[in-house]
Protein backbone atom coordinates (compact mmCIF):
# COMPACT_ATOMS: atom_id res chain seq x y z
CA UNK A 1 0.00 0.00 0.00
CA UNK A 2 1.54 3.25 -0.94
CA UNK A 3 2.76 5.55 1.56
CA UNK A 4 0.32 8.60 1.01
CA UNK A 5 -2.60 5.80 1.64
CA UNK A 6 -1.52 4.49 4.83
CA UNK A 7 -0.84 7.68 6.02
CA UNK A 8 -4.32 9.18 5.00
CA UNK A 9 -5.89 5.77 6.65
CA UNK A 10 -3.76 7.33 9.98
CA UNK A 11 -4.94 10.54 9.73
CA UNK A 12 -8.43 9.36 9.51
CA UNK A 13 -8.33 7.06 12.10
CA UNK A 14 -6.84 9.76 14.19
CA UNK A 15 -9.52 12.24 13.04
CA UNK A 16 -12.60 10.44 13.30
CA UNK A 17 -11.60 7.67 16.67
CA UNK A 18 -13.20 9.97 19.05
CA UNK A 19 -16.06 10.77 17.18
CA UNK A 20 -16.97 6.76 16.54
CA UNK A 21 -16.03 6.57 20.70
CA UNK A 22 -18.58 8.60 21.45
CA UNK A 23 -21.28 7.31 19.34
CA UNK A 24 -20.52 3.96 20.81
CA UNK A 25 -21.02 5.47 24.42
CA UNK A 26 -24.48 6.96 23.08
CA UNK A 27 -25.67 3.92 22.39
CA UNK A 28 -24.86 2.16 25.74
CA UNK A 29 -25.48 5.08 27.52
CA UNK A 30 -29.32 5.12 25.80
CA UNK A 31 -29.25 1.22 26.37
CA UNK A 32 -28.67 1.39 30.10
CA UNK A 33 -30.82 4.57 30.29
CA UNK A 34 -33.76 2.12 28.72
CA UNK A 35 -32.32 -0.41 30.79
CA UNK A 36 -32.80 1.59 34.25
CA UNK A 37 -36.08 3.23 32.95
CA UNK A 38 -37.48 -0.16 33.26
CA UNK A 39 -35.82 -1.26 36.15
CA UNK A 40 -37.42 1.01 38.13
CA UNK A 41 -40.91 0.62 36.57
CA UNK A 42 -39.99 -3.16 37.33
CA UNK A 43 -39.23 -2.25 41.27
CA UNK A 44 -42.38 0.28 41.52
CA UNK A 45 -44.61 -2.47 40.32
CA UNK A 46 -43.15 -5.20 42.99
CA UNK A 47 -43.58 -2.17 45.57
CA UNK A 48 -46.93 -1.41 44.60
CA UNK A 49 -47.97 -5.35 43.95
CA UNK A 50 -45.55 -7.37 45.96
CA UNK A 51 -44.00 -10.08 45.08
CA UNK A 52 -47.29 -12.76 46.02
CA UNK A 53 -49.68 -10.69 43.94
CA UNK A 54 -46.93 -10.04 40.68
CA UNK A 55 -46.68 -13.82 40.78
CA UNK A 56 -50.27 -14.00 40.36
CA UNK A 57 -50.38 -11.32 37.11
CA UNK A 58 -47.74 -13.46 35.67
CA UNK A 59 -49.87 -16.66 36.44
CA UNK A 60 -52.63 -14.46 35.01
CA UNK A 61 -51.00 -13.93 32.11
CA UNK A 62 -49.75 -17.31 31.37
CA UNK A 63 -52.84 -18.32 31.56
CA UNK A 64 -54.27 -15.76 28.97
CA UNK A 65 -51.41 -16.90 26.54
CA UNK A 66 -52.24 -20.29 27.05
CA UNK A 67 -55.95 -19.50 26.49
CA UNK A 68 -55.31 -18.04 23.37
CA UNK A 69 -53.49 -20.81 22.25
CA UNK A 70 -54.91 -23.34 22.84
CA UNK A 71 -58.33 -20.97 21.46
CA UNK A 72 -56.65 -21.64 17.76
CA UNK A 73 -57.42 -25.29 17.55
CA UNK A 74 -60.43 -26.24 15.60
CA UNK A 75 -62.21 -28.25 17.94
CA UNK A 76 -61.50 -25.61 21.11
CA UNK A 77 -62.53 -22.74 18.97
CA UNK A 78 -66.02 -24.44 18.14
CA UNK A 79 -66.57 -25.45 21.21
CA UNK A 80 -66.35 -22.04 22.49
CA UNK A 81 -68.25 -20.64 19.85
CA UNK A 82 -70.88 -22.87 21.02
CA UNK A 83 -70.76 -21.90 24.55
CA UNK A 84 -70.95 -18.36 23.58
CA UNK A 85 -73.86 -18.59 21.29
CA UNK A 86 -75.70 -20.36 24.13
CA UNK A 87 -74.53 -17.66 26.94
CA UNK A 88 -75.50 -14.76 24.02
CA UNK A 89 -79.28 -16.48 23.46
CA UNK A 90 -79.64 -16.45 27.06
CA UNK A 91 -78.81 -12.57 27.10
CA UNK A 92 -80.96 -11.66 24.49
CA UNK A 93 -83.93 -14.12 25.68
CA UNK A 94 -83.50 -11.78 29.15
CA UNK A 95 -83.04 -8.52 26.96
CA UNK A 96 -85.27 -8.79 23.99
CA UNK A 97 -89.12 -8.89 23.77
CA UNK A 98 -90.28 -11.77 20.84
CA UNK A 99 -93.57 -13.20 19.96
CA UNK A 100 -96.30 -12.39 17.20
CA UNK A 101 -97.33 -9.05 19.67
CA UNK A 102 -94.19 -7.04 19.75
CA UNK A 103 -93.91 -4.40 17.34
CA UNK A 104 -90.76 -3.02 16.15
CA UNK A 105 -90.27 0.51 14.43
CA UNK A 106 -87.66 0.55 12.79
CA UNK A 107 -88.27 3.87 10.58
CA UNK A 108 -89.91 6.94 10.85
CA UNK A 109 -93.51 6.69 10.46
CA UNK A 110 -94.85 8.42 7.29
CA UNK A 111 -97.33 10.57 9.63
CA UNK A 112 -96.48 12.04 13.45
CA UNK A 113 -98.77 9.80 15.68
CA UNK A 114 -101.30 10.93 18.10
CA UNK A 115 -100.41 11.54 22.00
CA UNK A 116 -103.26 8.90 23.10
CA UNK A 117 -100.98 6.63 20.33
CA UNK A 118 -97.56 7.04 22.08
CA UNK A 119 -99.08 6.39 24.96
CA UNK A 120 -100.71 2.98 23.80
CA UNK A 121 -98.03 1.61 22.84
CA UNK A 122 -95.59 2.84 25.76
CA UNK A 123 -97.91 0.41 27.52
CA UNK A 124 -97.34 -2.06 25.24
CA UNK A 125 -93.77 -2.07 25.64
CA UNK A 126 -94.20 -2.47 29.15
CA UNK A 127 -95.94 -5.44 29.01
CA UNK A 128 -94.26 -7.45 25.98
CA UNK A 129 -91.67 -8.72 28.66
CA UNK A 130 -94.01 -10.05 30.32
CA UNK A 131 -94.90 -7.27 32.58
CA UNK A 132 -91.52 -7.53 33.91
CA UNK A 133 -91.48 -3.57 33.70
CA UNK A 134 -93.13 -2.94 37.11
CA UNK A 135 -91.15 -5.35 38.97
CA UNK A 136 -89.34 -3.18 40.79
CA UNK A 137 -92.22 -2.03 42.60
CA UNK A 138 -92.41 -5.23 44.65
CA UNK A 139 -89.33 -3.89 46.27
CA UNK A 140 -87.53 -7.05 45.64
CA UNK A 141 -84.85 -5.41 43.39
CA UNK A 142 -81.71 -4.55 44.81
CA UNK A 143 -80.84 -0.90 44.25
CA UNK A 144 -81.03 -0.11 41.10
CA UNK A 145 -84.05 1.57 41.33
CA UNK A 146 -84.39 4.42 44.76
CA UNK A 147 -87.49 5.75 44.05
CA UNK A 148 -88.93 8.15 47.24
CA UNK A 149 -92.31 7.75 46.88
CA UNK A 150 -94.93 8.90 44.12
CA UNK A 151 -95.21 11.94 45.28
CA UNK A 152 -91.77 12.49 44.57
CA UNK A 153 -92.32 11.77 40.80
CA UNK A 154 -95.36 13.74 40.35
CA UNK A 155 -92.64 16.35 41.63
CA UNK A 156 -90.18 15.36 39.24
CA UNK A 157 -92.76 15.30 36.51
CA UNK A 158 -93.72 18.97 37.28
CA UNK A 159 -90.47 20.48 37.57
CA UNK A 160 -89.03 18.43 34.12
CA UNK A 161 -92.37 19.70 32.34
CA UNK A 162 -91.86 23.10 33.46
CA UNK A 163 -88.10 23.04 32.21
CA UNK A 164 -88.01 20.29 29.61
CA UNK A 165 -86.53 22.58 27.08
CA UNK A 166 -83.76 24.17 29.08
CA UNK A 167 -79.65 23.99 28.52
CA UNK A 168 -77.27 24.82 31.13
CA UNK A 169 -75.09 25.51 28.43
CA UNK A 170 -76.91 29.01 27.96
CA UNK A 171 -77.43 30.22 31.40
CA UNK A 172 -78.15 33.67 30.22
CA UNK A 173 -81.16 32.64 28.79
CA UNK A 174 -81.54 29.72 31.42
CA UNK A 175 -80.90 31.76 34.93
CA UNK A 176 -82.83 29.27 37.34
CA UNK A 177 -81.27 26.15 35.77
CA UNK A 178 -77.84 27.64 36.78
CA UNK A 179 -79.08 28.87 40.07
CA UNK A 180 -80.56 25.48 40.59
CA UNK A 181 -77.83 23.81 40.13
CA UNK A 182 -75.05 26.01 41.61
CA UNK A 183 -77.56 25.38 44.86
CA UNK A 184 -77.48 21.64 44.06
CA UNK A 185 -73.82 21.56 44.80
CA UNK A 186 -73.81 24.01 47.74
CA UNK A 187 -76.66 21.93 49.97
CA UNK A 188 -74.10 18.90 48.57
CA UNK A 189 -70.90 20.52 50.00
CA UNK A 190 -72.50 21.55 53.77
CA UNK A 191 -73.43 17.70 53.68
CA UNK A 192 -70.19 16.87 53.44
CA UNK A 193 -68.34 19.43 55.66
CA UNK A 194 -67.52 21.48 52.78
CA UNK A 195 -64.81 24.19 54.13
CA UNK A 196 -64.69 27.85 52.89
CA UNK A 197 -63.94 28.09 49.53
CA UNK A 198 -65.27 24.27 48.47
CA UNK A 199 -66.43 24.00 44.92
CA UNK A 200 -67.77 21.37 42.77
CA UNK A 201 -70.41 20.50 39.95
CA UNK A 202 -73.17 18.42 38.87
CA UNK A 203 -72.36 15.42 36.22
CA UNK A 204 -74.78 12.56 34.80
CA UNK A 205 -73.75 10.20 36.98
CA UNK A 206 -71.56 8.53 39.45
CA UNK A 207 -69.45 7.40 36.57
CA UNK A 208 -68.86 10.81 35.19
CA UNK A 209 -68.22 12.32 38.35
CA UNK A 210 -65.27 9.86 39.60
CA UNK A 211 -63.76 9.91 35.34
CA UNK A 212 -63.71 13.93 36.36
CA UNK A 213 -61.65 13.34 39.16
CA UNK A 214 -59.65 11.69 37.75
CA UNK A 215 -59.12 13.60 34.77
CA UNK A 216 -58.47 16.74 37.25
CA UNK A 217 -55.69 14.90 39.36
CA UNK A 218 -53.87 14.02 36.07
CA UNK A 219 -54.20 17.54 34.55
CA UNK A 220 -52.99 18.96 38.46
CA UNK A 221 -50.20 16.36 38.71
CA UNK A 222 -49.26 17.63 34.76
CA UNK A 223 -49.02 21.12 35.57
CA UNK A 224 -47.87 21.31 39.12
CA UNK A 225 -45.69 18.27 39.51
CA UNK A 226 -44.49 18.00 35.96
CA UNK A 227 -45.78 14.30 35.88
CA UNK A 228 -46.08 12.85 32.78
CA UNK A 229 -46.65 9.03 33.39
CA UNK A 230 -49.59 9.21 36.29
CA UNK A 231 -50.43 6.45 38.20
CA UNK A 232 -53.17 6.11 40.74
CA UNK A 233 -53.67 3.70 43.67
CA UNK A 234 -56.98 2.42 43.53
CA UNK A 235 -58.18 -0.88 46.29
CA UNK A 236 -59.49 -3.73 45.05
CA UNK A 237 -62.93 -3.08 45.50
CA UNK A 238 -63.22 0.88 44.07
CA UNK A 239 -65.72 1.46 41.65
CA UNK A 240 -65.35 -0.03 38.16
CA UNK A 241 -65.53 3.97 37.13
CA UNK A 242 -61.69 4.48 38.11
CA UNK A 243 -60.30 2.16 35.65
CA UNK A 244 -62.74 3.21 33.30
CA UNK A 245 -61.68 6.62 33.83
CA UNK A 246 -57.97 5.57 33.92
CA UNK A 247 -58.47 3.69 30.42
CA UNK A 248 -59.96 6.88 28.94
CA UNK A 249 -56.86 9.67 30.83
CA UNK A 250 -53.70 7.13 29.96
CA UNK A 251 -53.26 6.42 34.07
CA UNK A 252 -51.82 3.55 35.44
CA UNK A 253 -54.26 1.87 38.01
CA UNK A 254 -52.15 0.02 40.90
CA UNK A 255 -54.77 -2.23 42.53
CA UNK A 256 -54.38 -2.75 46.05
CA UNK A 257 -55.97 -5.26 47.83
CA UNK A 258 -58.18 -5.75 50.75
CA UNK A 259 -58.15 -7.13 53.91
CA UNK A 260 -60.39 -10.65 53.90
CA UNK A 261 -61.96 -9.74 57.30
CA UNK A 262 -62.52 -6.26 57.66
CA UNK A 263 -62.54 -5.76 53.65
CA UNK A 264 -60.47 -2.79 54.31
CA UNK A 265 -57.54 -2.17 52.16
CA UNK A 266 -54.15 -2.30 53.16
CA UNK A 267 -53.04 0.74 54.17
CA UNK A 268 -48.88 -0.41 54.49
CA UNK A 269 -49.52 -1.87 51.14
CA UNK A 270 -50.73 1.85 49.74
CA UNK A 271 -47.95 3.06 51.47
CA UNK A 272 -45.32 1.25 49.88
CA UNK A 273 -47.32 1.42 46.17
CA UNK A 274 -46.98 5.90 46.19
CA UNK A 275 -44.01 6.79 43.63
CA UNK A 276 -42.95 9.84 42.05
CA UNK A 277 -45.71 9.50 39.48
CA UNK A 278 -48.59 8.70 41.90
CA UNK A 279 -51.24 11.50 41.44
CA UNK A 280 -53.97 10.37 43.65
CA UNK A 281 -55.54 8.07 46.50
CA UNK A 282 -59.08 6.59 46.09
CA UNK A 283 -61.46 5.33 48.48
CA UNK A 284 -64.79 4.51 48.90
CA UNK A 285 -68.06 5.14 51.69
CA UNK A 286 -69.74 2.64 51.03
CA UNK A 287 -68.17 0.76 48.20
CA UNK A 288 -70.11 -1.44 45.94
CA UNK A 289 -69.38 -5.05 46.45
CA UNK A 290 -69.90 -5.17 50.26
CA UNK A 291 -70.87 -1.94 51.59
CA UNK A 292 -68.20 -1.39 53.52
CA UNK A 293 -65.96 2.14 54.08
CA UNK A 294 -62.36 2.35 53.70
CA UNK A 295 -59.61 4.02 56.36
CA UNK A 296 -60.60 7.20 55.06
CA UNK A 297 -58.28 8.75 57.70
CA UNK A 298 -55.18 6.98 57.18
CA UNK A 299 -55.63 7.38 52.85
CA UNK A 300 -55.82 11.14 53.98
CA UNK A 301 -52.55 11.10 56.00
CA UNK A 302 -50.83 9.06 53.20
CA UNK A 303 -52.07 11.61 50.59
CA UNK A 304 -51.04 14.82 52.63
CA UNK A 305 -47.93 13.29 53.13
CA UNK A 306 -46.94 12.64 49.44
CA UNK A 307 -48.46 15.81 48.39
CA UNK A 308 -51.09 13.88 46.09
CA UNK A 309 -54.85 13.56 45.97
CA UNK A 310 -57.29 11.46 47.94
CA UNK A 311 -60.95 10.80 46.33
CA UNK A 312 -63.82 9.38 48.68
CA UNK A 313 -66.19 7.66 46.45
CA UNK A 314 -69.54 8.41 48.24
CA UNK A 315 -71.95 8.15 45.20
CA UNK A 316 -73.52 4.79 46.63
CA UNK A 317 -73.52 5.93 50.32
CA UNK A 318 -74.93 9.41 48.90
CA UNK A 319 -77.35 10.78 50.84
CA UNK A 320 -77.39 8.06 53.52
CA UNK A 321 -73.30 8.40 54.97
CA UNK A 322 -74.10 11.82 55.63
CA UNK A 323 -77.06 11.12 58.19
CA UNK A 324 -76.03 8.54 60.02
CA UNK A 325 -74.06 11.02 62.36
CA UNK A 326 -77.25 12.82 63.29
CA UNK A 327 -79.30 9.99 63.16
CA UNK A 328 -77.80 8.45 65.97
CA UNK A 329 -76.51 5.34 63.62
CA UNK A 330 -73.51 6.17 63.00
CA UNK A 331 -71.46 4.39 65.96
CA UNK A 332 -72.96 0.82 65.41
CA UNK A 333 -74.59 -0.92 67.51
CA UNK A 334 -73.84 -2.52 71.05
CA UNK A 335 -71.26 -5.14 69.65
CA UNK A 336 -69.41 -2.26 67.97
CA UNK A 337 -70.31 -3.22 65.12
CA UNK A 338 -71.81 -0.91 62.04
CA UNK A 339 -69.70 1.90 63.23
CA UNK A 340 -69.03 4.90 60.75
CA UNK A 341 -65.76 6.67 60.60
CA UNK A 342 -64.82 9.77 59.29
CA UNK A 343 -65.05 9.85 55.25
CA UNK A 344 -65.79 13.69 54.35
CA UNK A 345 -64.08 17.10 53.71
CA UNK A 346 -63.37 17.70 57.72
CA UNK A 347 -60.51 14.83 57.51
CA UNK A 348 -57.71 16.98 56.59
CA UNK A 349 -56.35 15.27 53.06
CA UNK A 350 -59.39 14.64 51.46
CA UNK A 351 -59.59 16.60 48.75
CA UNK A 352 -62.63 15.67 46.34
CA UNK A 353 -66.13 13.26 47.05
CA UNK A 354 -68.93 11.98 44.80
CA UNK A 355 -72.11 11.60 45.38
CA UNK A 356 -74.99 10.43 43.48
CA UNK A 357 -77.80 12.44 44.51
CA UNK A 358 -79.82 9.99 42.29
CA UNK A 359 -79.57 7.01 44.71
CA UNK A 360 -81.06 7.43 48.06
CA UNK A 361 -81.04 11.51 47.39
CA UNK A 362 -84.22 9.81 45.13
CA UNK A 363 -83.11 12.78 42.43
CA UNK A 364 -84.11 12.28 39.27
CA UNK A 365 -81.76 9.45 37.13
CA UNK A 366 -79.02 11.41 35.38
CA UNK A 367 -77.79 13.40 38.00
CA UNK A 368 -74.58 13.49 40.50
CA UNK A 369 -72.39 15.77 42.43
CA UNK A 370 -68.18 15.99 42.45
CA UNK A 371 -67.37 17.92 44.88
CA UNK A 372 -63.54 19.60 45.76
CA UNK A 373 -62.56 21.25 48.51
CA UNK A 374 -60.75 24.14 46.00
CA UNK A 375 -62.11 26.01 43.49
CA UNK A 376 -59.06 26.06 42.55
CA UNK A 377 -58.67 22.27 41.77
CA UNK A 378 -61.80 22.42 39.91
CA UNK A 379 -60.13 24.35 37.22
CA UNK A 380 -58.36 21.28 36.45
CA UNK A 381 -61.76 19.63 35.57
CA UNK A 382 -62.54 22.34 32.70
CA UNK A 383 -62.27 22.04 29.34
CA UNK A 384 -61.67 25.56 28.06
CA UNK A 385 -60.89 26.13 24.22
CA UNK A 386 -60.43 30.11 23.09
CA UNK A 387 -58.97 29.33 19.60
CA UNK A 388 -61.80 27.48 18.10
CA UNK A 389 -63.43 29.46 15.13
CA UNK A 390 -67.06 29.66 16.76
CA UNK A 391 -65.61 30.80 19.55
CA UNK A 392 -64.66 30.55 22.66
CA UNK A 393 -65.83 26.79 24.52
CA UNK A 394 -65.73 25.91 28.19
CA UNK A 395 -67.64 23.56 29.69
CA UNK A 396 -67.78 21.98 33.15
CA UNK A 397 -67.55 18.47 32.64
CA UNK A 398 -67.79 16.18 29.55
CA UNK A 399 -70.82 17.06 27.74
CA UNK A 400 -71.57 20.43 26.34
CA UNK A 401 -75.26 20.60 26.08
CA UNK A 402 -77.01 19.08 29.58
CA UNK A 403 -80.68 18.42 30.87
CA UNK A 404 -81.82 21.55 32.87
CA UNK A 405 -85.19 19.71 33.37
CA UNK A 406 -82.85 16.93 35.35
CA UNK A 407 -81.30 19.85 37.50
CA UNK A 408 -84.74 21.01 38.22
CA UNK A 409 -86.30 17.73 39.34
CA UNK A 410 -83.17 17.47 41.42
CA UNK A 411 -83.43 20.57 43.24
CA UNK A 412 -86.91 20.02 43.46
CA UNK A 413 -86.19 16.70 45.04
CA UNK A 414 -84.32 18.17 47.81
CA UNK A 415 -86.35 21.03 48.63
CA UNK A 416 -89.27 18.75 48.82
CA UNK A 417 -87.64 16.19 51.38
CA UNK A 418 -85.30 18.19 53.30
CA UNK A 419 -83.09 17.25 56.19
CA UNK A 420 -85.77 15.92 58.54
CA UNK A 421 -87.04 13.42 55.26
CA UNK A 422 -83.45 12.34 54.55
CA UNK A 423 -82.93 11.61 58.05
CA UNK A 424 -85.73 9.71 57.80
CA UNK A 425 -85.21 7.46 54.92
CA UNK A 426 -81.47 6.84 56.28
CA UNK A 427 -82.55 5.38 59.82
CA UNK A 428 -85.99 3.41 57.77
CA UNK A 429 -83.15 1.76 55.14
CA UNK A 430 -80.18 1.60 57.66
CA UNK A 431 -81.87 0.15 60.43
CA UNK A 432 -83.39 -2.78 58.00
CA UNK A 433 -79.83 -3.42 56.32
CA UNK A 434 -78.59 -4.39 59.65
CA UNK A 435 -81.30 -6.65 60.80
CA UNK A 436 -80.30 -8.34 57.85
CA UNK A 437 -77.31 -8.66 58.87
CA UNK A 438 -77.71 -9.35 62.06
CA UNK A 439 -79.95 -12.44 60.88
CA UNK A 440 -77.30 -13.83 58.66
CA UNK A 441 -74.80 -13.45 61.38
CA UNK A 442 -77.25 -14.92 63.99
CA UNK A 443 -79.28 -17.32 62.29
CA UNK A 444 -77.80 -18.36 58.96
CA UNK A 445 -74.83 -20.39 60.66
CA UNK A 446 -73.93 -21.20 56.66
CA UNK A 447 -73.54 -17.92 55.36
CA UNK A 448 -70.97 -14.92 56.98
CA UNK A 449 -71.13 -11.08 56.17
CA UNK A 450 -68.69 -9.61 54.14
CA UNK A 451 -66.97 -7.06 56.42
CA UNK A 452 -68.77 -4.75 58.69
CA UNK A 453 -70.73 -2.61 56.83
CA UNK A 454 -71.90 0.55 57.95
CA UNK A 455 -75.04 1.95 55.95
CA UNK A 456 -77.52 0.25 53.16
CA UNK A 457 -75.62 -2.67 51.84
CA UNK A 458 -74.92 -6.23 52.59
CA UNK A 459 -73.24 -8.98 51.23
CA UNK A 460 -72.93 -12.31 52.13
CA UNK A 461 -70.22 -15.07 51.29
CA UNK A 462 -70.79 -19.05 52.40
CA UNK A 463 -68.41 -20.44 55.05
CA UNK A 464 -70.32 -24.36 54.21
CA UNK A 465 -68.53 -26.34 51.59
CA UNK A 466 -71.55 -27.67 50.56
CA UNK A 467 -73.55 -23.97 49.79
CA UNK A 468 -72.60 -22.00 47.41
CA UNK A 469 -73.42 -18.95 47.56
CA UNK A 470 -74.56 -17.88 43.54
CA UNK A 471 -76.79 -21.17 44.12
CA UNK A 472 -78.65 -19.36 47.10
CA UNK A 473 -78.57 -15.93 44.76
CA UNK A 474 -80.10 -18.55 42.37
CA UNK A 475 -83.03 -19.65 44.76
CA UNK A 476 -83.49 -16.00 45.96
CA UNK A 477 -84.33 -15.43 42.19
CA UNK A 478 -87.03 -17.93 42.18
CA UNK A 479 -88.22 -16.45 44.96
CA UNK A 480 -88.67 -12.91 43.18
CA UNK A 481 -85.71 -11.41 44.27
CA UNK A 482 -83.58 -10.10 42.07
CA UNK A 483 -79.70 -9.40 43.77
CA UNK A 484 -76.33 -9.01 42.64
CA UNK A 485 -73.79 -11.57 42.22
CA UNK A 486 -69.89 -10.29 42.90
CA UNK A 487 -66.66 -11.98 42.61
CA UNK A 488 -63.80 -12.30 44.93
CA UNK A 489 -64.42 -14.08 46.91
CA UNK A 490 -67.68 -15.22 45.70
CA UNK A 491 -70.72 -13.53 47.54
CA UNK A 492 -74.18 -11.93 47.04
CA UNK A 493 -75.31 -8.49 48.16
CA UNK A 494 -78.39 -6.56 48.39
CA UNK A 495 -78.32 -2.73 48.29
CA UNK A 496 -81.75 -2.16 50.28
CA UNK A 497 -84.01 0.92 48.99
CA UNK A 498 -87.09 2.60 50.74
CA UNK A 499 -89.22 -0.13 48.83
CA UNK A 500 -87.39 -3.27 50.33
CA UNK A 501 -87.82 -1.71 53.67
CA UNK A 502 -91.29 -3.20 54.35
CA UNK A 503 -90.06 -6.86 52.98
CA UNK A 504 -87.35 -7.52 55.56
CA UNK A 505 -88.54 -9.83 57.68
CA UNK A 506 -89.88 -11.54 54.10
CA UNK A 507 -86.40 -11.38 52.79
CA UNK A 508 -85.25 -13.10 55.97
CA UNK A 509 -87.17 -16.23 55.49
CA UNK A 510 -86.38 -16.67 51.78
CA UNK A 511 -82.67 -16.63 52.20
CA UNK A 512 -82.65 -19.26 54.98
CA UNK A 513 -85.51 -21.23 52.78
CA UNK A 514 -82.94 -20.66 49.91
CA UNK A 515 -80.06 -21.59 51.89
CA UNK A 516 -81.35 -24.77 52.24
CA UNK A 517 -82.65 -25.27 49.26
CA UNK A 518 -78.86 -24.84 47.94
CA UNK A 519 -77.39 -27.31 50.35
CA UNK A 520 -79.77 -30.10 49.77
CA UNK A 521 -80.14 -30.09 46.57
CA UNK A 522 -77.06 -28.63 45.13
CA UNK A 523 -76.85 -28.32 41.33
CA UNK A 524 -73.38 -27.52 40.43
CA UNK A 525 -74.01 -24.50 38.11
CA UNK A 526 -73.95 -21.11 40.57
CA UNK A 527 -71.00 -20.18 39.36
CA UNK A 528 -72.67 -17.76 37.16
CA UNK A 529 -71.22 -14.70 35.56
CA UNK A 530 -71.93 -11.49 37.55
CA UNK A 531 -72.65 -8.93 34.49
CA UNK A 532 -72.96 -5.37 36.04
CA UNK A 533 -76.59 -3.87 35.21
CA UNK A 534 -77.69 -7.68 33.66
CA UNK A 535 -77.47 -9.94 37.06
CA UNK A 536 -76.40 -13.43 36.64
CA UNK A 537 -76.26 -14.65 33.17
CA UNK A 538 -75.28 -18.40 31.67
CA UNK A 539 -72.25 -19.76 33.20
CA UNK A 540 -68.90 -19.08 30.82
CA UNK A 541 -64.96 -19.93 30.70
CA UNK A 542 -63.87 -17.04 33.13
CA UNK A 543 -61.64 -16.27 30.05
CA UNK A 544 -64.65 -15.45 27.86
CA UNK A 545 -66.29 -13.18 30.33
CA UNK A 546 -64.74 -9.78 28.79
CA UNK A 547 -66.70 -11.01 25.48
CA UNK A 548 -70.04 -11.89 27.21
CA UNK A 549 -69.97 -8.42 28.60
CA UNK A 550 -69.39 -7.55 24.81
CA UNK A 551 -72.46 -9.69 23.99
CA UNK A 552 -74.39 -7.92 26.51
CA UNK A 553 -73.38 -4.34 25.13
CA UNK A 554 -74.57 -5.25 21.86
CA UNK A 555 -77.87 -6.90 22.79
CA UNK A 556 -78.83 -3.58 24.15
CA UNK A 557 -78.52 -2.01 21.03
CA UNK A 558 -80.44 -4.86 19.24
CA UNK A 559 -84.22 -3.62 17.74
Amino acid sequence: MPSTTISNVRNTVRHYGPLVLTLDNLKSGLFYYVLLIYAIKAKRHLRARGITESLKDIQRWISQQIVRLVLRFPSTRQKVTSQMDKAKLDIENRLLPKGANVTRHLSLPSEGKTLEWILQEMDNMDTEMGGLADSWKQGKLSGAVYHGGDDLSQIIVAAYARYCVSNPLHPEVFPAIRKMEAEIVAMCLKMYRGPEGSAGAMTSGGTESIIMAVKTYRDWARDVKGIKEPEMIVPVTAHAAFDKGASYMGIKVNTIPVNSATRQVDIKHVKRAINPNTIMLVGSCINFPDGNQEDIEALAALAKKNNIGLHVDCCLGSFIVPFLEPSGLAKGDSKGRYRLKPFDFSVDGVTSISCDTHKYGFAPKGTSVIMYRTAELRRYQYYVNSTWPGGVYASPSISGSRPGALIAGCWAVMQHVGTEGYLKSCREIVTATRVIADAITDDIPELYVLGDPPASVVAFGSKHPNVDPLEVGDAMGKRGWHLNGLSSPKSVHIALTKLTVPLVDQFIEDLKDSVREAKVSPTGKGSMVAVYGLGNSSAVGPEMVGQLASAFLDAMYKA
